[in-house]
C-alpha cells in the first residue's frame, strides 16, 4: 500500500494527471470503474442526518412540553423555539454541507491491478491498495436504492490509521480498520466487478458463489474469501 499526500485548496484537483489517480496508469493497467459517494446517501448513512434531525425534533418537543406543563401557551412555546430552531437548522445544514464536500472531494477507482482511494477535503490523501494486499471484500447495501459500501480486508500487519481513513472506513472496525468505498451507486454491480478483477489479478477462479443475499444485520459472510456478499449491516 502506498499513500500519496497532497495539499489542495478548494475542491479542484488540477494537479492530477488523470482524474482520481496520482499518476498516469502504466500501459499494462487499465481503469475499470471510477466513482464517488452519493452525498445524500452519505449524509444519511455516514453522518446520520436523519437521527440528528430526530434528536433536534425531540428537543423542541420536550421544550414545548415543559412550557405547556408550566401553564404557558402557544406564544410561549414559539418564543422558546426562537433560539432553538435556528441552532437546529444550522447544525443540520453543517452536516449536509460536510457530506456534500466529502463526496465532492472523493474519487474511488478500480483498475485491473488495484483499488485507489483519493480522499480528503483540505488535505488530499491517495491510497493505492494492490489486489495482492486485499484478502476479502464485502458488500453492505443501504435501503432499496442500490447504494452501498465496499469494505476491504487488507492483508499483512500494515494498517491505515482510522483517523486518516475516516469516514472512508467501515464503522466500528477501529483496531483493524477496513478501507471502504462508501455509499457508491449500483454497489452490487461494482462489487461484482471488483470480485472479477480481484480473481483475474490473483490468478484464481471467480468465486463459485457470486454476490449473495445475507440476512439483515448479519456480518458472518464477510470472511476472508474473494467472494462478495450482501448485507444491510453498517
Amino acid at each position: 500500500m502506498r499513500a500519496v499526500h497532497r495539499h489542495t485548496l478548494g475542491h479542484e484537483h488540477e494537479f492530477e494527471p488523470q482524474h482520481g489517480l496520482p499518476e498516469v496508469l502504466p500501459p499494462d493497467e487499465k481503469l475499470l470503474w471510477q466513482g464517488s459517494p452519493d452525498w445524500r446517501a452519505m449524509a444519511v448513512e455516514v453522518f446520520h442526518v436523519r437521527k440528528l434531525a430526530l434528536y433536534f425534533a425531540l428537543m423542541l418537543a420536550l421544550r414545548a412540553g415543559f412550557v405547556l406543563a408550566d401553564g404557558g401557551g402557544v406564544m410561549a412555546v414559539l418564543s422558546g423555539w426562537v433560539w432553538m430552531a435556528p441552532l437546529a437548522l444550522t447544525g443540520l445544514a453543517i452536516v449536509l454541507a460536510l457530506a456534500r464536500l466529502c463526496a465532492r472531494t472523493t474519487a474511488y477507482s478500480i483498475t485491473n491491478k488495484r483499488v485507489v482511494m483519493r480522499i480528503g477535503i483540505v488535505l488530499t490523501v491517495t491510497f493505492n491498495i494492490p489486489f495482492k494486499r486485499i484478502d476479502a471484500a464485502g458488500l453492505l447495501l443501504h435501503g432499496k436504492q442500490g447504494h452501498g459500501d465496499l469494505p476491504l480486508t487488507v492483508a499483512g500487519r500494515d494498517r491505515i490509521p482510522i483517523l486518516q481513513l475516516w469516514p472512508h472506513a467501515r464503522a466500528w472496525h477501529i483496531a483493524q480498520p477496513q478501507p471502504t468505498l462508501r455509499c457508491v451507486a449500483d454497489a452490487a454491480q461494482v462489487g461484482q466487478l471488483l470480485s472479477q478483477a480481484w480473481s483475474a489479478a490473483r490468478g484464481v477462479a471467480p468465486a463459485a458463489r457470486p454476490v449473495s443475499q445475507a440476512a439483515a444485520n448479519d456480518d458472518t459472510d464477510l470472511r476472508p474469501t474473494p467472494a462478495l456478499v450482501r448485507s444491510s449491516a453498517a
